[in-house]
């Protein structure tokens, strides 16, 4: 069973990084704000409840996986090994993912039918932009993981 919810994992994690890095590469590229007005509305709904089924398809089979690895206890031992200290990461850094997330998609949300304010938009670009670092830390240590545990 853990290597169909392995690759269930993968499959979301593929599909949240890569949603993720196509919605910062058109923030980036889609400078007028007609095209943008255009665009968001649209695109933005769809692409928002997909990456929160995949975000929540990925703490599922991540909490399956850490289960059946028994991966739970490191977080808390004293334990200084590699394998704890990645978890431990990883762990970190899907917490602080999984807040930003929720951030960004109350913000985008609450004003996808209406012009954010300066707040709102300062703290939505800022939160996209972590959510896409944090994705290749989370990557990173997935890596990691699954390095130390073959």
């Amino acid at each position: 069973m853990t290597h169909w919810v392995f690759h269930i994992h993968l499959i979301a994690a593929i599909s949240w990084i890569g949603g993720s890095v196509f919605m910062f590469v058109l923030g980036v590229t889609l400078r007028d704000k007609k095209v943008q007005k255009a665009v968001y509305p649209h695109v933005g709904p769809i692409f928002g409840w997909f990456e929160v089924g995949a975000l929540i398809i990925l703490l599922m089979t991540g909490f399956v996986l850490g289960s059946n690895y028994s991966l739970f206890p490191l977080l808390f031992s004293g334990d200084t090994s590699s394998l704890t200290t990645a978890i431990r990461l990883k762990a970190f850094f899907v917490l602080i993912l999984t807040i930003v997330t929720i951030i960004h998609f109350v913000i985008a949300y609450r004003t996808n039918d209406r012009e954010r304010t300066r707040r709102e938009n300062l703290i939505s670009r800022a939160s996209s932009m972590l959510i896409f670092f944090l994705n290749l830390f989370v990557m990173h240590y997935g890596i990691v993981l699954r390095n130390i545990l073959n």
